[in-house]
């Protein structure tokens, strides 16, 4: 071949070559796309080819809004599936994940322009860092999952930071000049679980009022708490100083009634932010501003700045002291797991007792414990701790009481593991008071009724009611206990009905929450009522209380169970207001109950429940129930 024509053949060669390779190179140009955080925090440049594949015209692939993903309800309609390109901003930061906010909101309320970012270890992110990530979209159920709702987030992000520095989404108010959370109903459109499928409503359910705000940074303009610092260091408010909350006790609380359980009622937590030791009626004239959580069963704003309240000056309530001569003074009070151990709180005891509560004649306490307390499995008498008691109350001038008691079968009646909590009664010895002889019943021996003259008598003093029932397992027995007064019978019966613990939350994932253990309370008030009925057949007239922690509401069934026809709940006397004895996560209830028979219903005075405890934060009060104290008179021996 001559040297011209190889060499242009050779050239040609070259040509052709280089024209290939830029069709090839053309052909594959790659694009910058943005920088992906790795599983390890690192962050790597990343192609194109890298990300997932764009199967249009899937939505889940095109850039997610998080409303989008978050969608008008309570689980996402993007579950288990990627999502792309998600922006935001992050509003808050905590050690595995963030939340972060919609910078251009899609305008409807239903839909949350929050969600929590799953990083599982500390995030590389900081507030106010805009970013777009890819993730992948779970319902994550918190604390533990029994009965709570899910959580919408995004897990195994891949992100980049587009900038910093940047102004955080302005908090949405709850409450005037913002969104007005529902008053009454927390759900009235679902029974059963949860779902995908369930109406969402958020304008009218409180539910799902609060799960709209998912994620979101919010605002709560004059807070007053209703319920106070407890042992998670949460506390319950209202915004607003209450404006447009429901009915509010005397002192600042809010009161559930039977078809308001009051939704209006926010969870602070201290997640993020250390919360303060508050009362009832503490109010803030500051704003407080946090993210909406949800766990253990509750929404919750998780605060992100300091809480400074101002205290409402709430005191401990004392009884006006009535005279004592013809009149007797009744009380039930839930010590909250006293042992002779306690001594400190034995002393604080016996100064409510003599300061505030004007020494009744009759004190029914619950959660009195063995005398080594839960630390120890030695005791199981009480007498010390009655003893202590006793003798602390002479010791602030008070009058001489003694005490009835039963010792309980060693760890059968519930409470805390080796406490042997009880029912027991005090009375004063100056108070005309005394006991009818009659043998002394002990853990197992039901008591049982007679007629003596047409009156009923006792077997036992003090007894108890049918204790191997059924409905007493794992709970405490019913005490008995027998005065003679001014010539008759006065028959006290004091308990303390099992625990709402296993009930479903308010704002669990089942609506309307099943209350699980409201089937053995039922049984316990039907045996309580059939004694007191018995006692009833033999003498109409009997003098009869019932009181103690009945751990129900005044109109809950197991409450008309045991009130039936023949016995009148003292509660129902009170206004409204002023029905409470406890404050459940914010909610002001009553669980302490006094109940006569119509034999007392001359004779008594008036209702008061002290509220010395529940509106309190934890650590400076005695017990979390307040302490209902009846009064009666009697006019003569064995007349009223």
């Amino acid at each position: 071949m001559p040297l011209k024509n190889k060499r242009m053949s050779q050239r040609m060669l070259i040509i052709w070559i280089c024209a290939y390779l830029l069709m090839f190179l053309t052909g594959c140009r790659t694009e910058r796309s943005p920088s992906l955080a790795t599983d390890d925090g690192a962050v790597e440049e990343t192609t194109a080819q890298n990300l997932p594949a764009d199967p249009s015209p899937m939505p889940v692939n095109q850039g997610n809004t998080i409303a989008e993903i978050q969608g008008a309800g309570h689980i996402s309609p993007y579950r288990n599936q990627d999502v792309q390109h998600v922006e935001g901003v992050v509003i808050v930061v905590q050690s595995d994940g963030f939340y972060l906010q919609s910078v251009v909101p899609d305008g409807d309320p239903a839909t949350s322009e929050g969600i929590f970012v799953f990083t599982d270890v500390p995030p590389t992110v900081h507030i106010g860092d805009q970013v777009v990530l890819n993730a992948r979209v779970v319902e994550d159920i918190p604390g533990g999952g029994y009965g709570n709702l899910s959580i919408t987030t995004l897990k195994n992000p891949e992100l980049t930071v587009l900038s910093s520095r940047n102004d955080l989404p302005t908090p949405t108010v709850i409450g005037e000049g913002g969104r007005t959370p529902p008053t009454e109903i927390i759900d009235d459109d679902t029974n059963g679980f949860i779902t995908e499928n369930a109406f969402f409503d958020p304008e009218n359910d409180g539910l799902d009022f609060y799960e709209s705000l998912e994620g979101m940074l919010v605002q709560v303009n004059n807070a007053v708490v209703v319920g106070p610092t407890n042992t998670y260091k949460e506390i319950v408010v209202i915004a607003d100083a209450g404006k447009n909350a429901g009915v509010r006790t005397s002192r600042g609380g809010i009161v559930i009634q039977e078809n308001d359980f009051n939704p209006e009622r926010i969870m602070l937590d201290d997640k993020l932010e250390a919360t303060p030791f508050a009362n009832v009626g503490d109010y803030s004239q500051e704003p407080i501003i946090g993210v909406m959580d949800y766990d253990f069963g509750n929404f919750k704003i998780q605060v992100t700045s300091e809480i400074d309240f101002i205290s409402g000056d709430l005191t401990p309530e004392a009884a006006l002291e009535p005279e004592h001569e013809g009149k007797i003074r009744v009380a039930s009070y839930n010590v909250y797991n006293l042992s002779a151990l306690d001594t400190q709180r034995i002393a604080q005891l016996a100064d409510q007792i003599v300061r505030n509560l004007d020494s009744p004649d009759i004190i029914g306490f619950q959660e009195i414990m063995d005398n080594d307390g839960s630390e120890g499995n030695k005791a199981v008498s009480a007498d010390q701790t009655y003893e202590g008691i006793i003798d602390a109350i002479l010791g602030l001038d008070g009058p001489e009481y003694d005490f009835v008691d039963i010792d309980p079968v060693p760890d059968s009646e519930g409470g805390i593991p080796l406490g042997n909590i009880r029912q027991g009664v005090i009375y004063r010895l100056d108070s005309g008071l005394t006991l009818i002889d009659a043998p002394p019943g002990d853990a197992r021996t039901p008591i049982e009724i007679s007629e003596s003259k047409g009156e009923p008598v006792l077997s036992l003093n003090p007894g108890r009611i049918d204790p191997t029932n059924p409905a007493f397992y794992s709970s405490r027995r019913p005490l008995v206990v027998t005065f003679l007064y001014k010539g008759s019978p006065l028959f006290l019966i004091n308990n303390h009905f099992n625990s709402k613990g296993e009930d479903r939350d308010l704002f669990g994932e089942f609506q309307p929450p099943l209350l699980e253990s409201e089937a053995q309370r039922l049984s316990q008030a039907q045996v309580v009522h059939d004694f007191v009925a018995d006692l009833l057949a033999v003498d109409p007239g009997s003098r009869v209380i019932v009181l103690g922690d009945l751990n129900d509401f005044q109109f809950s069934p197991p409450i008309e169970m045991i009130t039936g026809d023949i016995l009148q709940n003292l509660v129902m006397t009170l206004p409204i207001e002023e029905r409470y004895s406890y404050i459940y996560e914010g909610n002001s209830q009553v669980l302490d109950h006094i109940l006569i028979t119509a034999g007392l219903a001359e004779a008594f005075d008036a209702l008061d429940i002290l509220h010395i405890n529940c509106e309190f934060e934890y650590s400076s009060r005695l017990s979390d129930h307040d302490v209902p104290v009846a009064t009666f008179t009697f006019e003569k021996d064995g007349e009223l």
